[in-house]
């Protein structure tokens, strides 16, 4: 029984969604007469109160397309230092923006209000412009932590009064919302964009979610097509974002229990040390003594349990939809018996 906790993108469909997805109704989307995407962009934006939504082949697209629609060649984006848009989309924000990043140290992934005003360059020749702000909830490197709700409004307030646009990372949002108990509405009143990724704790074997006002979206539309993000029968993977939306955020819940499960378990081993808040289906920890995370990682293997070692010392595993309750008894019984 192979147990997969690299990460929620190696979920594959379910016999439900695979049949929603035989059975959808397609067209041509960059002709905009995909009905099943035009249905599941409708449905995304009504879900956060905005007025639109395009469906992108991944949540990497999503963001740097909001990204170059945010701002200027020459332009600056503050952000956390291990940003998912800063660290793992290739350089992106330089290469399809032409703009820089000022990274700050946060923590557990997030920054505060205080930190923003401090990086905002002032109106000066000699500096580059900042425009955006991104923040990323749930946080990947800060193991699924999630934002307090007052720190995103304090830093809405201060992106308002310095003319900033506020972006955000929701490749996990859904988990924070399950997390917290906020609503997407929330999300959509405070933010100018917002990417949701389907394809992780969605189930979803493609795509990703860019919601916004309906010019943002119009001008994102036209970078997709840049990007080479224009697909044709989308429909049937659309079909799939549809049927998670309807059936997968409640069960979400159960894949942060899961994840709290294995992480009680590792908390008694000699071999572990600091593990990182578990708020979500991240579990982040550090490995010493007897093990690093290397040989860990390729013990856990010769039992066909699949994690990740993400630095020297690190180990991250990654609960999802494909992940049962007898597969995390069988984790947490074979990390005891290490």
């Amino acid at each position: 029984m192979r147990i997969e906790l690299r990460s929620d993108t190696f979920t594959r469909p379910t016999p439900a969604m695979l049949n929603a997805m035989m059975n959808a109704e397609v067209g041509d989307d960059v002709f905009g007469e995909d009905p099943t995407v035009n249905l599941l962009e409708k449905k995304a934006a009504e879900m956060f109160g905005k007025e639109a939504a395009i469906y992108c082949p991944t949540g990497t697209m999503s963001n740097q397309i909001a990204i170059k629609v945010h701002t200027q060649p020459g332009d600056e984006v503050i952000c956390e230092q291990q940003a998912h848009v800063y660290i793992y989309e290739g350089g992106g924000i330089a290469f399809l923006s032409g703009s820089q990043v000022k990274a700050i140290p946060g923590q557990g992934g997030r920054i505060t209000a205080e930190q923003v005003v401090g990086a905002i360059n002032p109106d000066d020749v000699h500096k580059a412009r900042t425009s955006l702000v991104c923040l990323e909830n749930t946080s990947n490197r800060g193991g699924g932590s999630c934002y307090n709700w007052q720190d995103i409004l304090h830093i809405r307030q201060v992106c308002t009064m310095n003319g900033l646009a506020l972006h955000l990372d929701g490749a996990r949002l859904f988990n924070a919302l399950v997390a917290t108990g906020q609503t997407a509405r929330q999300y959509g009143e405070v933010f100018d964009s917002i990417s949701v990724c389907l394809n992780k704790g969605l189930g979803c074997p493609i795509g990703s979610i860019l919601i916004g006002s309906a010019e943002f979206i119009r001008k994102a539309r036209r970078v997709r097509k840049v990007f080479g993000g224009g697909m044709r029968q989308a429909g049937f993977m659309a079909a799939a974002g549809v049927y998670a939306l309807d059936h997968h955020i409640e069960r979400l819940q159960q894949d942060h229990d899961h994840a709290k499960q294995i992480a009680k378990v590792l908390a008694h081993k000699d071999f572990v040390g600091t593990i990182l808040p578990v708020e979500t289906n991240i579990l982040i920890f550090e490995v010493k003594g007897r093990f690093s995370s290397q040989t860990l990682a390729d013990t856990l293997r010769h039992y066909d349990i699949h994690c990740m070692a993400i630095s020297p010392t690190q180990i991250r595993m990654v609960t999802h939809l494909d992940v049962t309750p007898s597969m995390v008894h069988k984790v947490c019984e074979i990390l005891e018996g290490l």
